[in-house]
């Protein structure tokens, strides 16, 4: 019976040996795996074709001009404005953000505002271009050609072909 207990013993000890193994490795996979907001590894990029409407343009400016936004020309044709740099690590379009903003059309007229978390790569164009452009504690002011907003679908109170203007910043 002495035999018959010991050989429990030592095989409940290897299983529970095996079994914490088995768990460390476990967790050793779902870190590795997990994506950190500083992961460098994310290979998606936005994907736009420069807006070269010449009328829409003359609205952004307008606009940024109206509401004092000294602003710069991003190559897909966003005006933006860097108000807070924040972090220096940046998003890219795998990190998941905290984000609070306001929403307008050129007139002027508010369509949205408030704080959203999502995956930066679920967001309008527009926003996975100049989001980028700031880290955490960051803010922005960033007028879009509506070929990087909703284009010619209207979304809610946004009518079609409607540029648009965000002030946000990463929480």
């Amino acid at each position: 019976m002495t035999n018959f207990s010991t050989k429990i013993t030592t095989n409940s000890t290897f299983f529970s040996v095996l079994t914490l193994f088995f768990l460390f490795i476990g967790i050793g996979f779902l870190a590795a795996c997990s994506k950190k907001e500083s992961d460098t590894s994310c290979k998606i990029t936005a994907q736009y074709v420069n807006d070269s409407s010449t009328t829409q343009r003359a609205q952004m400016i307008a606009f940024c001009n109206n509401n004092g936004i000294t602003y710069t020309v991003h190559p897909s044709g966003i005006l933006y404005q860097i108000i807070t740099p924040g972090d220096t690590a940046k998003p890219n379009l795998c990190t998941s953000l905290t984000m609070t903003y306001t929403g307008k059309l050129m007139t002027g007229i508010q369509f949205d505002a408030g704080t959203i978390t999502y995956p930066l790569k679920d967001l309008i164009v527009g926003w996975q271009i100049a989001v980028p452009l700031i880290g955490k504690g960051g803010k922005i002011k960033m007028v879009i050609p509506s070929s990087l907003a909703y284009g010619a679908a209207s979304n809610g109170t946004i009518p079609a072909n409607s540029p648009l203007y965000f002030e946000m910043s990463i929480n």
